[in-house]
């Protein structure tokens, strides 16, 4: 029978509610267990899949085409799992089922309320994830104790105890110590208040994870422990770490991972601590020996979480390839053709991530046209692709006013469409390749020699693809189609041959990428951004 461990959060949002889940979550893989992820969001949107990037940062995409929280993205990372739809859990998913299921009259004509039948469907998706495959189910519950819209969700949890037997489930609660300067003191009081929120809605923590600057005293744990009723050991102290991926050690070293294994009646001598390849990584991170500069052009640069799993992707490369990664965020709207060299030329590489929407196109395209004439290593990620083909189509394959239908549907050379098949959908959600989809690639290619391999598969969210009508015309030009669809109608990769590297993806890999096995894109563009700086432009020694 699976364990489950829940994960609450008081005091302040943004603690690392995801981070401490997914540190966690590492720990005890490394221990030999099996370990799955869960993310119960509060809000009422059936997925973030609707949402400006303004608003709630990354959309991250599963295997199975789930638009979703970015902190499942922080899941797949560090436990190195691939997670699916049942995954991710938010309220409006919750309340569409328990309505639907009204509608069809499977409640008997009974009247339908938040207890027991709202709580019944959260715990029925709890369960979902606990089967025979599973040892142990984290489920991190979004929000903060004390809003109102997670209360569902806590009474779903503390239910859950009851059902599946108190040796069974594990309650972790992240709080906030904040140091207070005028007083020179570490402040207990709202972890107190945060746990008698929780303890009013009826569960009672069995370990504190207290978020802090400064590593807390025995003091303050042991004053934490006998106002908050846990013992002294299950109080971790969390303190800010030099970088994320030191997370682990630091739970580690404060003994989170061992107080689980004791409430969850696991055996220590059974599931030995294993974390060479994590601390491979924490150790390559903390040891490189040059600086790269990378310029992310977007149209979301004001949250830089709308591009997060791509300066993840990144720092994984430049973690392999002993560089650190400074990311030069510069907005799409500022790149015209006479700015382009102000604000590109001191760059090692440049990324074009995806996006939606007609702001900063232009300036996309531009960044695709000066990158490509003064060979600077670029990689387009989605609608990068797209402003790729679209610059390769006007400036070299003569395609005059050529653009896309998304953002030009008059224009007179539609090199980005909508396919014929997309066209007669009315439903513009089922227009969308969403999940994974697998690709051929074309022998020789950088695409190819990156993969090292010829069928790949990667994860997609868009909607409009190259359009087939003009391949032939831009081929001929001399842009490489490199990547195909298995029955070649559409274009997954594209690269410039002679180029220090100028590839394009209609795929989104950054969603695969992981700390101690970089996605070899990112790789093989992070290893062009080093060489270009290494001939004189700006990759340099670390002091």
């Amino acid at each position: 029978m699976a364990k489950h461990i829940f994960v609450t959060g008081g005091v302040a949002s943004s603690l690392g509610k995801g981070l401490t889940a997914s540190s966690l979550g590492r720990l005890l893989k490394d221990r030999g267990l099996r370990v799955e992820m869960q993310k119960l969001d509060p809000y009422i949107n059936v997925d973030p899949g609707t949402m400006n990037p303004f608003e709630h940062g990354e959309v991250f995409v599963t295997d199975d085409g789930s638009e979703t929280d970015l902190d499942l993205g922080h899941y797949e990372r560090f436990v190195d799992v691939n997670l699916t739809r049942p995954s991710s859990v938010t309220t409006g998913s919750i309340y569409s089922s328990v309505i639907a299921r009204e509608r069809r009259g499977d409640y008997l004509g009974k009247t339908v309320q938040v207890i027991p039948h709202v709580t019944d469907e959260i715990k029925s998706r709890i369960l979902a994830l606990a089967d025979d495959d599973v040892d142990v189910v984290i489920t991190e519950v979004g929000g903060t104790v004390g809003d109102i819209e997670i209360l569902p969700f806590l009474e779903a949890i503390r239910q859950f105890r009851k059902d599946v037997g108190r040796d069974n489930v594990c309650y972790i609660h992240l709080t906030l110590v904040p140091y207070l300067g005028p007083s020179g003191e570490q402040k207990t009081k709202p972890t107190q208040h945060s746990i008698t929120e929780l303890r009013s809605r009826g569960i009672q923590p069995d370990i504190i994870v207290c978020r802090s600057d400064k590593a807390l005293s025995d003091g303050l744990k042991s004053k934490i422990s006998m106002l908050c009723d846990v013992p002294q050991e299950a109080v971790i102290s969390a303190v800010d770490a030099k970088n994320l991926f030191e997370l682990p050690l630091v739970l580690h070293q404060q003994g989170l991972d061992e107080q689980v294994l004791h409430l969850l009646r696991f055996s220590l001598e059974d599931h030995p601590l294993e974390m060479s390849n994590w601390e491979s990584v924490v150790y390559k991170s903390n040891n490189v020996s040059g600086r790269v500069k990378i310029g992310v052009i977007g149209k979301y640069i004001n949250l830089p979480d709308a591009y997060l799993s791509v300066v993840e992707s990144l720092r994984h490369a430049g973690i392999e390839c002993g560089v650190s990664v400074d990311v030069e965020w510069v907005q799409a709207e500022d790149v015209t053709p006479m700015m382009a060299p102000a604000l590109l030329s001191k760059l090692d590489g440049i990324v074009l991530p995806g996006g939606f929407g007609e702001r900063g196109i232009e300036g996309k395209i531009a960044t695709a046209t000066w990158t490509r004439e003064n060979e600077i290593p670029t990689l387009g990620l989605c609608l990068g692709l797209q402003t790729m083909v679209i610059d390769f189509a006007r400036n070299v394959a003569n395609l005059d006013g050529a653009d896309s239908g998304e953002f030009r549907p008059d224009a007179p050379h539609l090199v980005i469409d909508l396919m014929e098949h997309q066209k007669k959908i009315t439903d513009m959600g089922g227009t969308m390749r969403l999940g994974t989809y697998v690709a051929v690639l074309k022998p020789g290619t950088a695409v190819a020699n990156a993969y090292g391999d010829l069928v790949v598969s990667e994860r997609h969210r868009h909607r409009f693809e190259v359009n087939s009508k003009y391949r032939q015309r831009l081929e001929d030009a001399g842009l490489v189609c490199s990547g195909l669809s298995p029955d070649g109608s559409l274009v997954e990769f594209i690269e410039l041959p002679d180029h220090p590297f100028w590839v394009g993806t209609q795929a989104h890999p950054e969603f695969k990428s992981r700390p101690d096995r970089p996605h070899p894109l990112f790789l093989a563009f992070m290893r062009a951004a080093i060489s270009r700086g290494k001939n004189g432009q700006d990759v340099v020694g670390l002091p």
